[in-house]
């Protein structure tokens, strides 16, 4: 059996990867604890095989103000976890990053896309990956992931503010785009995997079909019994539009499906059926 750590109590990944666990108790034993203040530093993890780092800052607006929070949190709290699983003979630490480390919007991600990030979130991210790694060594692996928009039924981001849409306008833009996306339950299992294999390096997790905006919606809709229109008509301005927001929801951005190969058979549900235990379940 393998004992594993999850940092972040009330994080909806880490919730879920114990909830994921939890269905195999002769396989693994699943801990929680929270790092909102100090008292993690005197637990002793030298019973653990694995820690996975969950706890961050996402899902807010940056400002002036909070931008210190995020290296704070993101990167030097991090790395203060992974410094004590190393000291206490932890054998593997896995790092929830993100694909933000790009700093891209619009493109095809491959292995050899450099990590650029612009925000204050993909830049703690990445340093906190860089601080991280300087620590493998015998005896202590670390796997960094780096997943595209999650989604599933409780998520934040985008996915919520698309079904929200998708329940209340007559009409959506038809673009045909394409997302590397990935559902919570394909995540989850991902890392299970990880753990099982007690892999090592950096992975780029994903659904095994890329995602159309229009279509999810579409889907969305069709699983509460609602029409709604498909049009063309706003197509051309959608396309010329160079705002952040309209590209996050219409342009490409994808990994290539080649960088995701490292694990196998993570993909326990496709596309229609994600959408459906996301909205039903």
């Amino acid at each position: 059996m393998k004992r594993i750590l999850i940092t972040g109590k009330n994080s909806y990944v880490g919730t879920s990867l114990k909830d994921w666990l939890n269905k195999y108790p002769d396989r693994y034993s699943v801990d929680t604890i929270s790092l909102r203040d100090d008292t993690w530093k005197k637990k002793d993890l030298s019973g653990y095989d694995g820690v996975f780092h969950v706890a961050g800052i996402a899902h807010i607006k940056e400002t002036k103000e909070n931008a210190d929070l995020y290296y704070k949190v993101n990167r030097d709290l991090a790395y203060e976890v992974a410094q004590k699983a190393r000291v206490d003979g932890v054998k593997q630490f896995i790092f929830l990053s993100s694909m933000s480390v790009y700093g891209i919007e619009i493109g095809i991600i491959d292995k050899d896309t450099p990590a650029k990030p612009i925000s204050n979130y993909g830049k703690s991210k990445l340093e906190a990956e860089e601080l991280i790694k300087s620590l493998e060594g015998t005896g202590f692996k670390v796997a960094i992931i780096r997943p595209p928009m999650i989604y599933g039924k409780g998520c934040k981001g985008n996915y919520p503010r698309l079904a929200n849409l998708a329940l209340k306008v007559p009409f959506f833009p038809s673009i045909e785009n394409k997302r590397s996306m990935i559902y919570i339950d394909n995540l989850c299992e991902f890392i299970r995997l990880l753990i099982d294999e007690a892999s090592n390096g950096i992975f780029f997790p994903q659904n095994n079909e890329y995602v159309c905006t229009s279509e999810m919606v579409r889907l969305i809709a069709e699983i509460h019994g609602k029409e709604i229109r498909m049009i063309k008509l706003f197509n051309p301005i959608l396309r010329l539009s160079r705002s952040s927001t309209i590209n996050k929801v219409f342009g490409d951005l994808v990994y290539d499906m080649n960088i995701s190969n490292g694990i196998h058979n993570y993909n326990c549900y496709l596309l229609k059926e994600s959408i459906s235990k996301s909205e039903l379940s």
